[in-house]
C-alpha cells in the first residue's frame, strides 16, 4: 500500500506518478514523453531549453507553452535560432505564448549559437555529449516522489561538460530534469502504469 501512496489513478483506470494530476496535457506528458528515449540535436536544444525555462516554475508552466515556445524560437532549429539579435529578444518579451524572462531567453539564444556551429560540424554532438552521462546501472525504481532526486553525479557532471562547452542555465538540477525527461533515468515510481509498461518493454 505504501508503494502507492504518491500515485494517482485516473478515470481510465491507470496508476500514474503523483505530479501528472488531472490535467489530460500533462497525463499524456507523463504517458508519452517523460522517461521515454528521446535523441537528436535539434529535440535535445528544445528540451534543455524548456528545462531552462522551466527553472523556478512549474514543468505544466512550460508544457501548456510548448507551441508558443516552439514558434517564438523557430522551432528550437539551432541555426535559426542563432541569428537571433537584440532585436529578436525584444520580440520574444512581447510574445505572451511563452515565458517572458530576460535572462533565459538570451541564454537560450547564447546557447544556439554555441550548438550550432558545433553540431554543424559535428552533427549528433550534442546527442552523443547528453547521453554518455547516462548512468551505467538503473537504479532501483523509485516508490515515491520524495525518493526522487533533485541532482546525481552523473547531472553534476553532465553540467559541468555542458558548461564547459559555454552553454548557460545549465545546472545540475536543469540537468537531472532533462535526464528524466530524456528518458536517460527512467523515475517513473514502483506501481505506475508506465514502469510496468517499461517492464514488460524491455
Amino acid at each position: 500500500m505504501g508503494a502507492r501512496i504518491d500515485l494517482v489513478v485516473a478515470a481510465d483506470g491507470r496508476a500514474r506518478c503523483g505530479w501528472a494530476g488531472d490535467d489530460p496535457e500533462y497525463r499524456r506528458y507523463h504517458d508519452e514523453e517523460w522517461g521515454r528515449e528521446l535523441r537528436g540535436d535539434r529535440a535535445l536544444f528544445e528540451k534543455l531549453s524548456l528545462e531552462a525555462f522551466q527553472s523556478g516554475l512549474s514543468w505544466i508552466t512550460v508544457l501548456k507553452r510548448r507551441e508558443g515556445f516552439r514558434a517564438a524560437f523557430a522551432g528550437f532549429e539551432p541555426e535559426a535560432v542563432a541569428a537571433f539579435d537584440e532585436t529578436d529578444a525584444d520580440r520574444l518579451m512581447n510574445d505572451v505564448g511563452i515565458i517572458r524572462n530576460r535572462a533565459k531567453i538570451s541564454a537560450t539564444i547564447a546557447n544556439a549559437q554555441v550548438i550550432a556551429p558545433w553540431v554543424r560540424d559535428e552533427p549528433g554532438a550534442l546527442d552523443a555529449l547528453i547521453w554518455s552521462h547516462a548512468p551505467a546501472h538503473r537504479a532501483a525504481r523509485p516508490r515515491s516522489l520524495g525518493e526522487l532526486p533533485a541532482t546525481t553525479p552523473e547531472s553534476i557532471e553532465l553540467a559541468r561538460a555542458l558548461k564547459a562547452r559555454g552553454l548557460r542555465f545549465v545546472g545540475p538540477t536543469t540537468a537531472y530534469a532533462l535526464m528524466q525527461s530524456a528518458g536517460l533515468v527512467d523515475d517513473h515510481l514502483d506501481g505506475c502504469w508506465r514502469a510496468d509498461s517499461a517492464v514488460a518493454e524491455g
